[in-house]
């Protein structure tokens, strides 16, 4: 005897996919088209939840009301209801006589041989995800095995490796030319590398980087514009075998 009276069940995977109905008007008309005009929708539930949860408040009202109704849950795609052995059957057992029936399969009838096809069909798709996925590992395993750098490319903008370096140099350049003004007369009054840094820094003037200066950053301006680095004298701020004495 074919079913009636139905209980919808709609599942959607994002708030967003919800408010647009994106996915929804599918499921919908699916399961509309099978219902036709002979037979009843008694209730519909809606649950925006991804398919991998269980806890699905939506769902379970829509069970309770199959079995309060004697209804047939009636689903637009079997992956908008479970996909996994174990969930299915849960689901199956708990909606009552009615049973369960899918749009997208209307050649499986609801009662105890649809239930049987269902969950054999699950565990169908169950067993090729497990095979896929053990598949995809090996093959990444076998890849890394031989020395291969995994991953790649994910759709941003490809850049140049050289023009990059090329793109670098030239700031770098750029900055040394900015601050060339200021950076002679320093070295023209005889101060070291380190007095240099600590003269820029008291001007507020960092680094290209935006750090502060060493010695190592004032001598590769220098080299940038071409200026021979002072020699180094004496830190008068640390003691030295000259200036240190024994009080």
């Amino acid at each position: 005897m074919q079913p009636t009276a139905f209980i919808a069940y709609y599942r959607v995977s994002t708030q967003q996919q919800g408010k647009s109905g994106l996915g929804l008007d599918a499921q919908q008309a699916g399961v509309a088209a099978y219902i036709g005009p002979d037979r009843k929708l008694l209730q519909a539930f809606t649950e925006i939840e991804s398919g991998t949860r269980s806890d699905r408040p939506q769902l379970d009202a829509a069970l309770k009301a199959c079995r309060l109704t004697g209804a047939t849950l009636i689903v637009g795609k079997l992956d908008r209801l479970a996909r996994n052995t174990r969930f299915l059957l849960s689901v199956v057992e708990g909606c009552g006589e009615g049973g369960v029936v899918c749009c997208d399969m209307p050649q499986i009838p609801p009662g105890p041989v649809g239930r049987f096809l269902l969950t054999q069909m699950a565990a169908v798709a169950e067993l090729e995800a497990g095979l896929i996925s053990a598949r995809t590992k090996a093959a990444l395993a076998a890849v890394k095995a031989r020395g291969r750098t995994l991953g790649g490319w994910r759709g941003g903008p490809k850049v140049d490796p050289a023009a990059g370096r090329a793109a670098r140099t030239q700031a770098a350049n750029d900055f040394a030319a900015r601050i060339k003004p200021v950076i002679l007369p320093l070295c023209e009054r005889g101060l070291s590398l380190r007095q240099i840094g600590a003269a820029l820094a008291a001007r507020g003037i960092q680094t290209a980087a935006g750090g502060g200066w060493s010695a190592d950053a004032v001598r590769r301006v220098l080299a940038r514009l071409d200026v021979k680095a002072p020699n180094a004298l004496p830190d008068t701020t640390k003691p030295t075998p000259e200036n240190h004495h024994a009080y």
